[in-house]
Formats: structure tokens, C-alpha cells, sequence
């Protein structure tokens, strides 16, 4: 039996279950006390209830994805258009250390899968695959590694493991930021926003108007600036990957998104207002997430179930002891410090909008902290995929793994 469903009852669909997951925090302490972002909250416990359906009974759900890329697009145009160079350029320093922390980790996160995976009798490649790959990389570089490793070395089942690491790390991503961070801000005592004001420099003068009431005009301009930067970003992108090099749509729209604000507040042009920005990207980003989570298909990932559960296990410690004590430190060991270490479990093991869902839990409850929402969406969009890139090559050269030159 299957019950599929056009774009519009699928939108419609996971407004609903957002709503499951915000009646599910209200309800239960530990998910509100720990940070659970309401996405991966409602999306995981639907995911759950669709694959038991499918696994028992042959129900199956079909989804109509269409606006899920556009939402993940909204999503980077509002950080773009919330993006002040006044505020870029005080956070380029910690942009820099981000860079080192994330590529420090890449290369523990590699040798972390590798020694898990010859532990276990497997193939080293699966370590790889168990690694950045999947992990910091995600479901499309895991995907092209797989099918290269299943030709290069007759790696049975690759593709499979490749997506179902991907998907437990998605999930695990949005579950442990938001108790990592906050047990930094408890731990260490951290003064928040309210009582550490201008700490970093990055509170700005900015016209009154930007910050008005939400209305039907403000709305209205500040929709019309996230469509510019869906259209000119995805144009800009089909032009670059042509002539220079391939770049995620992501990326683009943010930097459409960076001209737009930046230019209309250097001209006094009609300026996005940046509470509608925010409204139209938390929106996006809870969208894009639980669309994400309700398509995972839980039950055909049980027969690896057993290897999954130590390769995910490792990958989970490390990353935990990693960003509780060096992207901690790396970044300042300050309010910023912990939030951009909740960020980085995100996507160090899922993706950058669940980075970004969980800074959003963390900020919605301690404050906030402009400069964490600058920096991980810059090296999730763009630098991530080339450290990741860099890193599995020079793994790959390993005489390990028996690929030659």
C-alpha cells in the first residue's frame, strides 16, 4: 500500500510535523532542557513511524520533494541578507580558526573510521566511507564515493552503508549539539549575551526601520530579496561550474544574498528587514530539515544495523570529545566558542542547516550570537567540501588501501 503525496500536501505534511515536534518539547523536559532542535525532533519520530509502517504492515509514504532544495536555498539567501560587512569583518579571525578546527577534525575523523573499520575486519575504505565522506561530506559526496569504491575495489553493499551513515549522522548531528553546548555554558559559567554586551564588537548602529514591526511591505521586500538570490545564485552557479569550477547553489545565493545587504545599506536603498529575513529563514531552514528527515527510510537500514551501530558510536565519541574541548578552545572559550561547537557537531556530523538548527535552539534559549551564524554557514557552504576534498585524497595515497598513485 502506498500513500503518495503531491508538493503541496508534503509541505503541508511537514507543517504538521513540525507542530508534533514542538508539542513534544513543551511536553517533555529532557528535549527542551537539552536542545533538541523541533525539526529533528518531529521529522526523526515520523521517519521512526513510516519505517515500522513499511517494515510491518508494506505502508509506504511518498513524498513530493520538489520544494525542498528551494527552501534550503531560502534558507542561505537569509543568512546573505542578515550578513553586514561590518559584522564579516569583525568575524574573519574566527572564520580563520573555524578552518583549522574543522580540518583538524576532518583528519581525526578519517583515522577514526579507519581504525574502526580494520578493528571490525572491514575493508579500510569503509573507514573512509564511515568518515568525512558521509559524515562532513554528506548524502551526494557519499553517494560518488561509494559507487568509485564499489568499482575501484568490489566493495560489496557500499552504497548502502554510504547512505545509511549519512542518515544516522543527520539525526545523531541534531541530537547532541544542543547538550554539548549547553553543557559548556553551564560548565564554565559563561556570561550570556545580556550580560556581556558588545564583548565582541559585533552589536552595529542600524537604521531604525530594519528592525520595525513585521508588516506587509517589509514582508513583501524582504521575500522579493530571497527570490533574487534563489534565481541570480542558481544562474551565477550554472555560469561558474561551466567556466571556472563547481560550487554548491548554496554558496551563490549567500553571496547574492551579502551584495544585496551590503550594498543597499552603502546607498540607502530600500534595505531587507531583517526581522521578516529571519522569519522567512527559520521558517526555510524547519522546512528543509523536516522534509529531509520524513523521506529516511529506517527499516532497509537494519540488516547493517550491527557494524552502523560501532561505526556511528566512534564517530559520535570523537566528535563530542572534539568540539566539547577543541573547537571550544580553538574558538575562544567564550558564549561564541559554545555555540559554534554545538554548530559544529551539526555538521560535522550531519549537514549545515542542522549546524545551524542547533544554534538556533541554542540561541533561542541563551541569546544571541551573530558571529557563530556568520561563520558556520561560510565553511559549510564552501570551504568544508574543499578541506574534504583535500583530506580524503591524501587518505586515499595510503598504501593501506591499495589504490596505487
Amino acid at each position: 500500500m502506498s500513500l503518495d503525496f503531491g508538493p503541496t500536501q508534503t509541505l503541508g505534511f511537514a507543517v504538521l510535523v513540525l507542530y508534533i515536534g514542538m508539542f513534544l518539547i513543551s511536553r517533555l523536559r529532557f528535549l527542551s532542557d537539552n536542545n533538541i532542535p523541533v525539526p529533528v525532533v518531529g521529522g526523526f519520530l515520523f521517519a521512526l513511524v513510516a519505517s515500522l509502517l513499511l517494515g510491518q504492515f508494506g505502508m509506504r509514504f511518498g513524498f513530493d520533494m520538489t520544494m525542498k532544495e528551494p527552501m534550503m536555498l531560502a534558507f542561505f539567501s537569509c543568512v546573505g541578507l542578515g550578513a553586514d560587512m561590518r559584522m564579516l569583518s569583525t568575524g574573519g579571525k574566527q572564520l580563520l580558526l573555524f578552518i583549522v578546527a574543522c580540518l583538524l577534525y576532518l583528519i581525526i575523523q578519517d583515522g577514526i573510521g579507519l581504525m574502526t573499520a580494520v578493528s571490525l575486519d572491514m575493508h579500510p575504505l569503509v573507514g573512509l566511507l564511515s568518515g568525512s565522506i558521509t559524515l562532513s561530506g554528506g548524502h551526494a559526496t557519499g553517494a560518488a564515493y561509494a559507487q568509485q569504491f564499489h568499482d575501484s575495489s568490489n566493495i560489496a553493499g557500499a552504497m548502502e552503508l554510504a547512505m545509511a551513515v549519512a542518515t544516522f549522522g543527520l539525526i545523531l548531528g541534531g541530537i547532541i549539539g544542543g547538550p554539548v553546548a549547553g553543557r559548556l555554558i553551564k560548565k564554565h559559567n559563561i556570561p550570556l549575551p545580556h550580560k556581556a554586551a558588545d564583548e565582541h564588537g559585533v552589536v552595529l548602529q542600524h537604521d531604525d526601520s530594519e528592525y520595525a514591526p513585521v508588516d506587509e511591505d517589509n514582508f513583501l521586500l524582504s521575500f522579493f530579496y530571497v527570490l533574487l538570490c534563489i534565481i541570480f545564485g542558481k544562474i551565477i552557479s550554472v555560469w561558474f561550474a561551466e567556466n571556472v569550477m563547481t560550487l554548491p547553489d548554496i554558496f551563490w545565493c549567500m553571496f547574492v544574498g551579502v551584495i544585496i545587504r551590503n550594498t543597499t545599506i552603502h546607498y540607502r536603498l530600500p534595505s531587507a528587514h531583517q526581522p521578516s529575513v529571519d522569519l522567512i529563514g527559520n521558517i526555510s531552514l524547519s522546512l528543509f530539515l523536516v522534509m529531509a528527515l520524513m523521506s529516511l527510510n529506517l527499516w532497509g537500514m537494519i540488516s547493517i544495523a550491527g557494524p552502523l551501530l560501532v561505526l556511528l558510536g566512534t564517530q559520535l565519541v570523537g566528535m563530542v570529545i572534539f568540539s566539547s574541548y577543541i573547537t571550544w578552545r580553538i574558538m575562544g572559550r567564550d558564549y561564541n566558542a559554545a555555540i559554534i561547537a554545538g554548530g559544529h557537531c551539526g555538521f560535522g556530523l550531519g549537514a549545515t542547516p542542522t549546524a545551524v538548527a542547533n544554534m538556533s535552539a541554542l540561541t533561542k534559549r541563551f541569546g544571541p550570537a551573530p558571529q557563530a551564524f556568520i561563520v558556520v554557514p561560510l565553511m559549510g557552504a564552501f570551504f568544508i567540501d574543499l578541506l574534504n576534498a583535500i583530506v580524503i585524497q591524501v587518505y586515499l595515497t595510503l598504501p593501506i588501501f591499495g589504490l596505487g598513485n
